[in-house]
């Protein structure tokens, strides 16, 4: 199974918001992150990058 961490980007900082995300659901700017465990994070902003080699999504915070 392939799990991202998600990144928040906001003013150049980059902020670790959530481990081992299994789905990401978009809802206008609303993230919903869910985790392999059933653990649910929501997130105002918009996706930048989803990079499966590094195991990463980028969301721009707004």
């Amino acid at each position: 199974m392939c799990e991202l961490d998600a990144i928040l980007l906001e003013d150049n900082t980059r902020q670790l918001v959530m481990e081992s995300v299994t789905k990401v659901m978009v809802d206008g700017d609303s993230i919903e992150l869910i985790g392999i465990l059933g653990d649910r994070t929501t997130l105002k902003g918009a996706i930048k990058l989803i990079d499966f080699s590094k195991g990463e999504i980028v969301i721009l915070s707004k």
